[in-house]
Formats: structure tokens, C-alpha cells, sequence
């Protein structure tokens, strides 16, 4: 069986003909360092924006309320810079994942391992949070806070990863049926639609997503978290770069061999395999 392109099997399976990926250690250390490196930095971030606005009511407050970069502050923004093209440049398609890929596709998809290891973040901490209230009658102020925090970081990364995968929902009824050169037709009208749609929310939101950056406001709650400051901004970074993926999309598609879509595309091959034969063992 050929080996999909760039993919570097570590294990192959016999019985089901199948590449059984294993992530390097490199892919699992570099996204969870790049999220706790961009956690601090973002936590820190006021220190920033001290240094690059002009003097104000607004930069008193925040040199008031955040204390003075420190070597540490510099040094984690830095590896952030740093974390983000290593993992860029050594983030690799699992077999199921999308195959033909592209600059555009590398920084989606290691953007996506990084949203994976918010998930695992996430759920550690509604963990401890369990355990602390329920166990331990202790519950803590920043759980909550912190576990909305992860999830809209999540839910917004997830739909750049989404569109790089183009497991986005679509309707293929009408689709399928058209021939090739009406699916590009689709193909741009669709694209256009996404590119205006964030055009427009970039136009409408930039201001206040700025604003609330730039006096760093908060989310008015015990542990107080810079959750508007921080969310705010992150939704135009995620539809600029979700419209950046789906102009790619439509290049790299454009020579694409028709598929017709059907209800057995959903099903996992390999999964059923190791089923049958879990099933055959027992």
C-alpha cells in the first residue's frame, strides 16, 4: 500500500494493510509549549501594550494595575515567534486527515494540534475543578472563568482547522449532480461569500475589537480574566485566516477529480477493521 505523501509510518499493520500513524514527540511537545508560551504572553500582554501606545489615561491604568516587563515576559513572547515556525514546519497529516496541502494548510492544521492540547487543557481543568468543589469542598474562583476562556479559543480555532479539512457542512445534493466546470462556478461563488463575510465582519467589528484590546478589559468577575480583550480580536484573526484557507481550498482544488459524496464517506475503514477483528477475538 503506498504511503500517503509526507507521512512517515512508524508502525504498519499487516492484517488491515493500513499505516498506523504514531505523532513524534516534536508534534506533541511543540504545540502544548506554543499554548503554555502564549498563555503567558497573552496573560502579560498589558506590559506590551504599555510599551506601544502613547501616554494616557488608559496606559496609567494598565501600569497601575500590570506590573513591568520582565527577561522571562520577553523571552516567552519570543517563544512563541519561534514555537509557531517549528511547529509549522514540523507538523505532519494523519491518514485520515486531508492529503494535498499547502503553507496555508500547515499553519491550519498546527494551529489544530494546538487546539488540541487546549482541549486536554480544558478538561484537566474542569477536572480539578470537580474534584476541588465536590471532593474537597474547596471550589476555586478561576475554573469557570478559565474553562470559558479555553472553550471560545476552541470553538473558534476549531473552524479554521474545519475549513482546512473541508469537514465544514455542505449540502452535495445538487452538487454532485453538476458538471465539473459548474462545481468551480460553486466553488467561487462559495469562496466569495466566505471572503465578503469576513470582509464585512472585520469592517464592522475592527473598532471595538481594538478598543477592548487596547484597554485590555476584563471580564468583571472575582478572578477576572481578560476574556473580551482577548476573544474580541481573536475572532477577526480566525475569519481573516478561515478566508485565507478557503481561497487556498479553491487553488488547490481547482484540478481535483470529481467526488461523488455518499452516506459511506462518513464511515472510519480502519476503525471498522480493528473492530472485526476485536470482535473475532472474543
Amino acid at each position: 500500500m503506498a504511503t500517503p505523501r509526507n507521512i512517515t509510518p512508524i508502525e504498519t499493520s499487516a492484517d488491515a494493510g493500513s499505516v498506523i500513524y504514531k505523532p513524534r514527540a516534536i508534534e506533541v511537545f511543540v504545540p502544548l509549549l506554543f499554548v503554555g508560551s502564549m498563555a503567558w504572553t497573552i496573560w502579560n500582554f498589558p506590559g506590551f501594550i504599555i510599551l506601544l501606545r502613547e501616554p494616557g489615561p488608559e496606559v496609567d491604568r494598565l501600569a497601575r494595575e500590570w506590573s513591568v516587563l520582565g527577561p522571562i515576559d520577553w523571552g516567552m513572547a519570543l517563544a512563541v515567534i519561534v514555537l509557531f515556525v517549528i511547529g509549522v514546519m514540523t507538523v505532519r497529516r494523519a491518514p485520515m486527515e486531508w492529503q494535498d496541502w499547502g503553507l496555508f494548510d500547515r499553519i491550519s492544521c498546527f494551529l489544530g494540534r494546538a487546539t488540541m492540547a487546549l482541549i486536554a487543557i480544558l478538561v484537566c481543568v474542569m477536572l480539578f475543578e470537580v474534584l476541588a468543589r465536590y471532593v474537597f469542598e474547596k471550589p476555586t474562583l478561576w475554573a469557570n472563568e478559565v474553562s470559558l476562556w479555553l472553550a471560545g479559543f476552541t470553538f473558534l480555532l476549531s473552524g479554521l482547522y474545519a475549513m482546512q479539512q473541508r469537514s465544514h457542512i455542505r449540502i452535495y445534493i445538487l452538487y454532485d449532480l453538476f458538471p465539473r466546470w459548474l462545481q468551480r462556478v460553486c466553488d467561487v461563488i462559495s469562496t466569495v461569500l466566505i471572503v465578503t463575510f469576513a470582509f464585512f465582519l472585520f469592517y464592522g467589528a475592527y473598532g471595538e475589537a481594538t478598543q477592548k484590546f487596547l484597554r485590555w478589559e476584563l471580564y468583571g468577575t472575582a478572578f477576572n480574566p481578560p476574556i473580551p480583550a482577548t476573544i474580541k480580536p481573536m475572532i477577526i484573526v480566525v475569519v481573516i485566516l478561515v478566508a485565507a484557507q478557503a481561497i487556498a481550498n479553491l487553488f488547490r482544488d481547482w484540478n481535483m477529480v470529481p467526488v461523488i459524496h455518499t452516506a459511506a464517506d462518513d464511515i472510519d475503514e480502519d476503525e471498522l477493521e480493528r473492530l472485526r477483528r476485536a470482535v473475532s477475538d472474543d
